[in-house]
């Protein structure tokens, strides 16, 4: 994988997949592409997007009296939360616990998460003058992640789990600075993207510049793969992608290139960009796909656009964990049967994040099913892996 022009020579991040207790990890094995080299895990693994959160009663119990961006601030809270998950369902990665707005509060940027609402902006970025206000970002303001993601890694390698580094991707962030919120259809992102080009542009690269920065601290604490997370993406044209946005996510996963990091790319409601998705500084290791796409197509999409095969992640329904067990059951294997069918690697989540609503005793048995599947032709017996069924 060719390294960036700027970035510094580097040698190889601590979490990087070539450490010895990791090598045979199988997120890893999947996310580096073993699978396409007929080097298979031996099982399928399994995380979930926002698998440390609200849905925990220890999460629950730990954060309270403690705000969101508060609860990032503390390393120590930090990594008890990561590996909240990994203890509870023994699931085969743990993400790095932060918000999509951290990067941009450690830059300077007044930001605020209100409930209910979500991040709040205190002063949107909507002229030149306003962009001049958001500064780069720089190692010294990431002391608290580094300490965070050190502190994950090293409580995680008794289990054998690697820590995949988190970010919010260009275009995503910068529909909260230009919305000063969270909005449903981008009217003021969308309109200054076609209005003033050039300012989009240099918004964009400087959002890159930060979230290349805060990926690339994470994998050089310890983090042995990197996730880019395009939430709202999914509202543009391909071709509004291709030209507004693709070059700024190229950016951003640019800056941890020469650290020999797998790097996946996620976005919801983003059928029609799938390939281009994939395409993205040359190609990423591994396709988050969402759950309107069935996993073999997506694949296809993504082999497509990058010319060559790559791993997918997803993609089972959220709103189905609340499913009676039988029918959840059955979607699971569906969903293992599509990740198969796509031929180069598949790493079992959801679609999207896990509600706040979701039982854990549930995802536990979601878990336990996905490692007990031994391909459409090897099925485990029916009944439930974890408790023999209903």
């Amino acid at each position: 994988m060719p390294g960036p022009a700027d970035a510094p020579a580097t040698a190889p991040a601590p979490g990087a997949p070539h450490e010895e207790h990791l090598r045979d990890a199988p997120y890893l094995r999947v996310a580096r592409g073993d699978v396409a080299r007929g080097l298979r895990p031996q099982r399928t693994p399994v995380w979930f997007m926002r698998q440390a959160g609200r849905s925990l009663p220890e999460y629950r119990a730990v954060r309270e009296g403690t705000t969101m961006l508060q609860s990032c601030r503390n390393p120590e809270l930090v990594a008890e939360i990561t590996l909240q998950p990994v203890r509870r369902y023994g699931v085969d990665a743990a993400i790095f616990y932060s918000d999509i707005v951290v990067p941009l509060e450690a830059a300077g940027v007044g930001v605020e998460i209100v409930a209910g609402t979500g991040p709040v902006i205190a002063e949107p970025v909507r002229t030149r003058a306003d962009l001049e206000r958001v500064p780069e970002l720089t190692p010294d303001r990431l002391e608290h992640v580094t300490e965070a993601v050190r502190l994950s890694v090293q409580q995680l390698r008794a289990t054998g789990t690697p820590l995949i580094g988190f970010a919010g991707a260009p275009f995503t962030l910068a529909s909260y600075l230009v919305e000063g919120g969270p909005s449903r259809d981008l009217l003021r992102t969308k309109a200054l993207m076609h209005a003033d080009p050039q300012l989009w542009h240099d918004l964009a690269a400087r959002l890159a510049q930060i979230t290349g920065a805060f990926l690339r601290a994470q994998v050089l604490a310890g983090a042995s793969a990197v996730q880019l997370f395009d939430s709202w993406v999914g509202s543009l044209s391909l071709a509004d992608y291709e030209r507004h946005v693709v070059p700024h996510s190229a950016a951003a996963l640019r800056a941890v290139a020469d650290l020999g990091v797998p790097r996946t790319h996620f976005g919801t409601g983003t059928g029609e960009l799938l390939g281009a998705m994939a395409a993205v500084d040359g190609g990423v290791d591994v396709l988050g796909v969402d759950f309107r796409v069935p996993l073999d197509v997506g694949a296809a999409r993504g082999r497509a656009g990058a010319g060559r095969p790559v791993a997918v992640q997803g993609n089972l329904d959220p709103a189905l964990l609340s499913a009676p067990w039988q029918v959840l059951r059955g979607e699971v294997r569906r969903v293992l049967a599509a990740g198969e069918r796509a031929g180069a690697g598949h790493v079992f989540n959801l679609g999207h994040g896990v509600p706040p609503s979701a039982d854990p005793g549930v995802l536990a048995r979601v878990v336990d099913e996905v490692h007990a599947w031994r391909g459409a032709e090897g099925d485990v017996p029916d009944g439930d892996a974890r408790d023999g069924g209903e």
